[in-house]
């Protein structure tokens, strides 16, 4: 197995294992999309700073979907050595350099820490440009800096977050919000749904589908063979055997029990608490959880800042950093990169996995 050292700003190094032998051959390295986000927060930050050390170009070439004045904006405010070059003809991307596609041509008003129109037409218009590369095949991958789920609805975009626009773009209702991180990943079933309508969305159907996207994406996205998965229960304590709410002896235990008979290594329903209380999910390769905070608070507690959300079941390859906006902090220099690196290289390590399945 090789193992790969990439360079961070810090003096850290950060190991990426390419989990084969193989290269890739006349592949191209990997053009990678960026969008930038909410102006207004993080975003141009992270992305910023995770593409500053140049030694990062070596592994791909990044295409940064935004502003080439939100970049200088941002890079004088941090004074950071920061340098991009502006796609002048259409999709004609510089290896070895960030690119930059502008997305709009007027001058925006930038106010970091604020949400309003301008980070959410922002946003949209970069994600409008990048998906549409994607989907055209002129980028490999996608790698979105966070929105804002409510200053970004308009008549053209109209979803919870970005999961559900590249499941309508794609066509496609089968998949999954996949957390993942070096430390563990989770998968949730019922997504951007307020809680009040979770456990109508926990079907046999929803159920089934999720955990076939999850060992579908175990194995051909992160190379695990014969992939483990452990299942949560919907309810306190796994429902109590009934006493505490029907639903695993009804439909979650059901469902584990007929992927059980044909040889998949599924095993639940667990109480929640006590099974990240006990770190009984080091055992597994994956867990499936209910609903977006059931699956998304452990997650982040134990893999905030280097997390990724990656988007299973698409055909192409989209990723993100584990945080948000965060407004608080933008403008000022604080935020780290960590997760939006993490994001990037997630992105390129699957591309390649799914490269060498098919070569």
């Amino acid at each position: 197995m090789i193992k790969v050292p990439v360079k961070r700003i810090s003096d850290n190094f950060i190991y990426r294992n390419s989990n084969s032998t193989k290269t890739m051959a006349s592949k191209h390295k990997p053009i990678i999309g960026i969008t930038l986000g909410d102006v207004n927060g993080i975003g141009p930050e992270v992305v910023i700073k995770a593409l500053s050390d140049s030694r990062i170009l070596n592994f791909f070439t990044p295409v940064i979907y935004g502003s080439s004045r939100v970049l200088s904006y941002y890079k004088k405010m941090m004074d950071i050595e920061f340098n991009y070059s502006q796609v002048k003809e259409e999709h004609n991307f510089i290896p070895k350099k960030n690119n930059v596609v502008n997305c709009w041509s007027e001058i925006l008003e930038l106010t970091p820490g604020a949400e309003n129109s301008v980070g959410g037409m922002a946003s949209w218009k970069a994600l409008k440009q990048a998906s549409k590369d994607l989907k055209d095949g002129f980028i490999d991958a996608i790698v979105t800096a966070p929105i804002n789920k409510a200053n970004i609805q308009s008549d053209e975009f109209n979803f919870p977050g970005h999961t559900e626009f590249f499941a309508n773009l794609f066509n496609t209702d089968k998949q999954l919000m996949f957390m993942v991180s070096d430390k563990l990943r989770i998968g949730v079933v019922s997504g951007h749904v307020p809680l009040e309508n979770v456990a109508s969305k926990i079907t046999r159907t929803s159920l089934e589908e999720a955990l076939v996207a999850m060992e579908k994406s175990l194995k051909n996205d992160f190379g695990i063979t014969k992939p483990k998965i452990a299942v949560l229960g919907l309810n306190p304590h796994a429902g109590e055997e009934g006493l505490l709410g029907e639903q695993e002896e009804k439909i979650i235990k059901p469902t584990i029990l007929e992927f059980r008979k044909s040889g998949n290594l599924f095993f639940g329903p667990f109480p929640s608490d006590g099974f990240f209380g006990s770190k009984e999910y080091k055992k597994y390769d994956a867990i499936l959880a209910m609903y977006h905070d059931q699956g998304l608070i452990p997650f982040k507690s134990i893999s905030f800042g280097s997390g990724v959300n990656f988007t299973a079941g698409l055909p192409v390859v989209r990723t993100s950093p584990d945080h948000g906006t965060a407004y608080s902090i933008a403008g000022k220099n604080e935020a780290s990169s960590e997760s939006m690196y993490a994001a990037i290289m997630t992105a390129i390590d699957i591309i390649k996995m799914r490269r060498e399945r098919i070569a």
